[in-house]
C-alpha cells in the first residue's frame, strides 16, 4: 500500500516531465511509422508481382529487425550523430518488415478475375493498382503498419542511448540510480507510459482500419 502511496506521490510531482516526454515519444514513433510507411508500401508495390525481387526485399528487411537495438543505435551515431535523426532512420529500419510483408501479402491475395475485369474495362497498371489492388489489399496493409507501430513503440525507448526524445531516458536514468529509493517509480513511470501508448496505437489503428475499409471487406 505504501508502495502505491509513493509511487502515486512520485505521479504527481513528476506529471508535467511524464507528460512532455510521452509526447516526445509518441512523436517519434508518428514519425518513424509515417516514414516507415512509405518505403514499405511503396517497396511492396513494386516487388510485390515477381517472386526473387519480394524475397530479396523481405529478406533483407527482416534482416533489419535482427540487429540488435544498442549495436545499431551506436553504429548510426557515426553517420548521424546524437539526437532524433538516428533514432528515426534505426526506427523505420526495425518498421519495415511487417509493412513490406503485408503490402506484398495484401495485394497477392487480391482476385486475379477482379484484376481481369478492370483490365478488360481499359484500365493500365497503374489505374488497376490505385482503384482496385490497393483498396482491397489495404486491411492487411494497415494490419501491418499497426504491428509496425507497437514494435516501434517499444523499442523507440533505447532511443535514448543516443539521446533520443521520448520515455527511454527516464528508464536509463533509474538503471543508473539503482538503489536510490526512486529508482523504481523513475523506472516503473515511463514503461506504463510506453504500454498506454502501445495500447493507444493499437486502438488507433483498429479503428482507422475499419473506418477506411469498406463493409463487404470487413
Amino acid at each position: 500500500m505504501n508502495f502505491l502511496q509513493d509511487f502515486a506521490t512520485y505521479l504527481e510531482f513528476q506529471s508535467a516531465e511524464l507528460i512532455q516526454a510521452t509526447i516526445e515519444h509518441a512523436g517519434l514513433v508518428l514519425v518513424s511509422i509515417a516514414i516507415a510507411t512509405v518505403i514499405g508500401v511503396g517497396l511492396g508495390v513494386a516487388v510485390y508481382q515477381t517472386d526473387r525481387p519480394a524475397k530479396i526485399s523481405l529478406a533483407v528487411v527482416g534482416t533489419m529487425l535482427t540487429i540488435p537495438s544498442f549495436a545499431l543505435f551506436g553504429l548510426l551515431t557515426e553517420p548521424f550523430g546524437l539526437g532524433a535523426t538516428a533514432a528515426v532512420i534505426a526506427l523505420v529500419m526495425y518498421g519495415l518488415l511487417p509493412i513490406v510483408r503485408n503490402t506484398v501479402v495484401g495485394l497477392r491475395s487480391v482476385d486475379p478475375a477482379v484484376i481481369e475485369s478492370a483490365t478488360g474495362m481499359g484500365m493500365n497498371r497503374w489505374q488497376r493498382l490505385a482503384r482496385i489492388e490497393l483498396p482491397l489489399a489495404w486491411p492487411i496493409i494497415i494490419t501491418g503498419v499497426r504491428v509496425s507501430t507497437v514494435i516501434t513503440v517499444g523499442i523507440a525507448a533505447i532511443a535514448a542511448i543516443i539521446n533520443g526524445p521520448g520515455l527511454g531516458k527516464d528508464i536509463f536514468r533509474a538503471l543508473a540510480r539503482i538503489g536510490s529509493p526512486f529508482a523504481v517509480y523513475q523506472a516503473l513511470a515511463p514503461v506504463l507510459g510506453i504500454i498506454f501508448l502501445g495500447i493507444l496505437f493499437d486502438v488507433f489503428f483498429l479503428v482507422l482500419r475499419r473506418l477506411t475499409t469498406s463493409r463487404g471487406l470487413r
